[in-house]
C-alpha cells in the first residue's frame, strides 16, 4: 500500500527558510537534540533553534569537526559524542541525557549518509547507510522516549529525502552479499543526471 503525502496548507513553501518557520516563536526553556547538527540542513536547524532560545545538543561522530563548525555560528549549541552506527554509543548518549533529568522537547533526526562508494557494513553487520539513517535513529528515539514523554508535547522530526524512489527497500541477511541490493555513488550520479 502506498499513499502520497498530502499538503497541510501551512503557508510555507520549498523556498521557506528555517528563519521563516521559526519567526515569532520563542523556544526559551526548551531543549532540542539535532543529529547531523553540524552540517547541511541539520546545522541550519540547530542554529535556528538556538537563535529562538532553545538549548541545543548536537550528538556527533566527529566531535572535533562538529565543535569547529558550531564555534563559527555562535553559542547556545553543545556538542556531545555519539555514533549512530554504534548501539553502545547511542545508549551512552541517551543514558547521560536521561540522567540529567531534563525533558526533551524537540528531537530532530537529521544525520544521514548517502551514495557511498562501495558496500560497507557497521560493526553489527548492517549496511552502513541503513544503519546510520534508520536503525541508529530508531534506537535513539526509543532510548530518549522517557525524556520526550516528560516534556508533555514533545516533537520528533525525521528528515528524509526522495531517495526511496530510486530503489525499493531490499532487506538482507547480515553477512550475506547475495541478497543485498547496493547502488554505488556512480549509479546515484547517473540517476540525478537523467
Amino acid at each position: 500500500m502506498s499513499s502520497m503525502q498530502e499538503p497541510i496548507n501551512s503557508g510555507f513553501t520549498a523556498a521557506s527558510t528555517t528563519s521563516d518557520v521559526i519567526a515569532g516563536i520563542s523556544l526559551v526553556g526548551k531543549v532540542a537534540i539535532v543529529t547531523g547538527g553540524y552540517s547541511g540542513l541539520g546545522l541550519d536547524t540547530a542554529r535556528t533553534l538556538a537563535l529562538a532560545g532553545a538549548r541545543v545538543i548536537v550528538p556527533a561522530r566527529d566531535v572535533e569537526r562538529a565543535r569547529r563548525t558550531i564555534a563559527e555560528i555562535g553559542g547556545g549549541i553543545e556538542v556531545q559524542p555519539m555514533d549512530l552506527t554504534d548501539p553502545t554509543s547511542i545508549d551512552c548518549f541517551a543514558e547521560n541525557f536521561l540522567n540529567s533529568g531534563q525533558s526533551l522537547h524537540i528531537l530532530v533526526n537529521s544525520a544521514g549518509i548517502m551514495a557511498v562508494e562501495e558496500l560497507t557494513r557497521d560493526a553489527q553487520g548492517n549496511e552502513l547507510q541503513f544503519s546510520t539513517n534508520h536503525l541508529g535513529h530508531f534506537r535513539l528515539v526509543a532510548r530518549l522516549w522517557p525524556a520526550l514523554k516528560r516534556a508533555g508535547g514533545a516533537r520528533v522530526v525525521s528528515v528524509s529525502s526522495m531517495g526511496h524512489r530510486f530503489s525499493s527497500v531490499v532487506l538482507w541477511l547480515k553477512g550475506s552479499e547475495r541478497s543485498c541490493q547496493f547502488l554505488p555513488k556512480s549509479v546515484w550520479s547517473l540517476a540525478w543526471a537523467l
